[in-house]
């Protein structure tokens, strides 16, 4: 079985996959492959769940984190039952990155119109991919993506006779208008935004607000600066107020909320969503768990294999999986770099680790020659290991 994640900058998991077998084939013409690329739930993963179920992305005309009109990309899966929106797909800050960061305005409002046309799809379960967001707005801007209002003043404490242009005032986009948010008006949400299941892929272990949350760990990446940090974690902090008074659902504390910008709070308080490990999540839903199961050999590989790829990453996933299977199939990784200990790794259920590089070599020319070495490597990899099960 061959399961990579992508090699950022150099492949996606659907062309390392390739390139692995291409090396497994040339050592064992007669292998019978399955290739399942794998994603850890942040950018890249809806592109191996679709290579996975063979069917083509779809594409939405929405706005990116900063309002401007964007197109992004979405799944629906081949029996039309699961939806997957990848956050970066709209809100992601590589997509800004062409202006000044925009830390308290940046919003998900983009990726809320993704998940709406999810759910006109008539999917049964939605899949939220997180990771490289540009925004900290607490997923109140997928909120209104999806039809809810937040509102700014309560028309019935501030007079239309005084103060009409403030009464009942839809709070602007991002992190800034969580700060003076007071209302959460759920009756244009979209009809089927609860009764659907949502899934939502987190990596981390952040809270929504204090010292570890979204503002303090994640904001600075964002162009939060100082007293911006001090801000949001106070605007988010009143947004989980909210939630809690208008659902009942406590956010502040919940592991894996601050993920994201906090999306996962007001997922989790307004549509139920389920949190998971993303590498977790995506395995499940690609049949992973039986095809370790039934391998002899697992292929995974990702660019660097080091102290976070044992920590609910890809290759952590697979070797607790491997472990658990009743063959226990040995589980080799191969990466760009490996900077991870034999040891450590083999308390992964990794088995062995090796990496692409022929030796001393700039990084750009082994960018240029990953395939090549991909194949390469994965070719001595299988002659060692038929080497090994025909004595």
């Amino acid at each position: 079985m061959i399961a990579p994640d992508s090699f950022k900058g150099s492949a996606t998991a659907d062309a390392v996959a390739r390139h692995i077998a291409d090396g497994v084939l040339a050592a064992a013409p007669d292998a019978l492959l399955t290739l399942l690329p794998m994603a850890d739930g942040g950018e890249g993963t809806l592109d191996a769940l679709l290579a996975v179920w063979g069917v083509p992305a779809r594409e939405l005309v929405t706005v990116d984190a900063i309002g401007r009109p964007h197109t992004a990309r979405y799944g629906v899966s081949a029996d039309g039952r699961v939806g997957v929106v990848e956050l970066a797909a709209a809100s992601g800050l590589p997509d800004v990155s062409d202006v000044a960061l925009q830390p308290l305005h940046a919003h998900t409002r983009g990726t809320g119109a993704v998940a709406a046309a999810v759910l006109d799809a008539g999917v049964e379960e939605v899949l939220v991919c997180l990771g490289g967001s540009a925004s900290t707005d607490g997923g109140a801007g997928l909120l209104t993506g999806l039809g809810a209002r937040l509102v700014a003043h309560e028309p019935a404490t501030v007079p239309s006779s005084t103060d009409g242009e403030l009464a009942g005032r839809v709070v602007p986009d991002g992190g800034e208008g969580l700060a003076r948010v007071v209302g959460l008006d759920l009756d244009g949400l979209h009809p089927r935004a609860r009764e659907v299941r949502w899934r939502v892929a987190v990596d981390v272990t952040n809270p929504l607000v204090g010292e570890r949350g979204a503002a303090a760990v994640f904001g600075p990446q964002k162009g939060a600066r100082g007293s911006d940090v001090a801000f949001l974690d106070a605007a988010l902090v009143r947004w989980a107020d909210l939630l809690e008074r208008e659902t009942g659902v406590r956010t502040h504390e919940l592991s894996g909320a601050g993920a994201a910008g906090g999306v996962p709070a007001a997922l989790v308080a307004v549509l139920g969503a389920e949190l998971e490990h993303g590498a977790t999540l995506v395995a499940q839903s690609i049949g992973l768990p039986a095809a370790v199961a039934d391998a002899d050999l697992v292929l995974t590989g990702e660019g660097s294999f080091d102290s976070q790829s044992v920590n609910g990453k890809v290759a952590d996933a697979i070797g607790t999986l491997a472990a658990a299977a009743p063959g226990r199939p040995p589980v080799v990784v191969l990466a760009g770099q490996v900077l991870l200990p034999a040891q450590r790794a083999r308390a992964a259920g990794v088995t062995a680790a090796f990496s692409i590089a022929p030796g001393p070599i700039d990084l750009d020319e082994l960018v240029g020659r990953t395939g090549s070495r991909l194949a390469e490597l994965a070719a001595s990899v299988m002659s060692l290991y038929l080497g090994s099960v025909r004595r």
